[in-house]
């Protein structure tokens, strides 16, 4: 494992972690109709996404885990703006999850295109 490599992994993984700490607070503070529906599946999302991230450092086929860990950023994104568009999150809130899920998304994207490298060359 190259050094640069195993440091941009760290970096992910930290990067989802310090979502996590920001986030939750947050989601616990929604009105009680919103936490145990949309705040339960956006906290569900955020510790998916950490482990699956954690887990990918281990996976002989990090491909397909990567791709699902970059569609659950996706999802992550369509949540926090339903937050956005219901009115119960500041725009100023929405604009800084949306930038560190952006983040997170593009070094998953990274680390993905590296290992579709990677794979290619052991053809």
């Amino acid at each position: 494992m190259s050094v640069n490599r195993h440091v941009n992994e760290l970096s992910v993984i930290q990067k989802a972690y310090d979502l996590i700490l920001w986030y939750i607070p947050i989601i616990n503070r929604l009105p009680r109709d919103h936490k145990f529906a949309l705040g339960d599946r956006i906290t569900t999302g955020l510790y998916e996404l950490h482990a699956g991230l954690i887990l990918a450092r281990y996976d002989q086929e990090r491909i397909k885990r990567l791709e699902l860990l970059n569609g659950m950023t996706d999802v992550l994104r369509h949540q926090t703006r339903l937050l956005l568009d219901l009115q119960l999150i500041a725009p100023e809130r929405y604009h800084h999850a949306a930038g560190l899920i952006n983040a997170i998304g593009s070094e998953i994207g990274g680390w993905l295109k590296e290992q579709r490298v990677k794979h290619e060359a052991t053809r």
